[in-house]
């Protein structure tokens, strides 16, 4: 019986990683450069260590870059893509419904807690988690599974009593190395990776009701 959603935050409650993608790809446009989705979808729901875009301009351009002049560039440049994205679709209803039904519902997310409550508060989602867990609470982040184990861990519940909902290729390796159920609806940056092992794939979570969804796992 599935008693828990787990969450993962960005590019699947709120598509945060698209932005980013066009942010860099403007910043490699200053130079006459193109940045490889297939590179940076590397970096996507972990961190710079599987692919960092800074270390690759440098090659690219064979000298070191001012990193804080691009990081500066890169910020301006993701707020003005940033500015015009809402929740993905289906999401405030699966919260109000999971709740309805007395489901616990978490995230586990490998970015930072501060910037994860941000955007909760942004888009009035603050009471809608029983747990947040973020990279500040573990020692690996996604592919590894400790962020969901930590989280099944709190929530008091087996693996195979929760769902996984993940955009990435990387989430996805961490829900199911943990056990978990793993529902995958991939974002615009994340539609062309090559997903194997999910149990459910969606373009949008409006695409499946949570009835039938939990109903897939009985």
């Amino acid at each position: 019986m599935i008693k828990a959603l787990i969450f993962d935050f960005d590019g699947t409650i709120i598509d945060t990683e698209t932005p980013w993608y066009f942010a860099f790809q403007e910043v490699y446009g200053n130079y006459g450069l193109e940045l490889p989705l297939a590179l940076w979808g590397k970096c996507i729901g972990t961190t710079f260590a599987e692919f960092d875009p800074y270390e690759y301009l440098e090659q690219c351009l064979n000298r070191p870059i001012d990193r804080d002049d691009i990081t500066t560039r890169s910020k301006e440049y993701y707020k003005k893509h940033m500015d015009k994205q809402e929740l993905r679709e289906g999401v405030r209803d699966y919260l109000s419904l999971a709740k309805l039904k007395g489901l616990r519902i978490a995230i586990a997310s490998s970015s930072s807690l501060g910037w994860i409550q941000r955007y909760l508060e942004k888009y009035e989602l603050d009471d809608s988690f029983d747990i947040i867990v973020a990279r500040d609470h573990v020692g690996q982040v996604k592919p590894n599974p400790e962020l969901y184990l930590k989280a099944i861990e709190l929530l008091g519940i087996e693996p195979t009593e929760a769902i996984a909902i993940e955009d990435s290729l990387n989430g996805l390796k961490a829900a199911k190395a943990a056990g978990l159920y793993c529902v995958v609806t991939p974002n615009d940056v994340t539609k062309t990776m090559n997903f194997e092992n999910h149990d459910v794939r969606v373009d949008s979570l409006n695409q499946l009701s949570l009835d039938r969804l939990l109903a897939t796992f009985r």
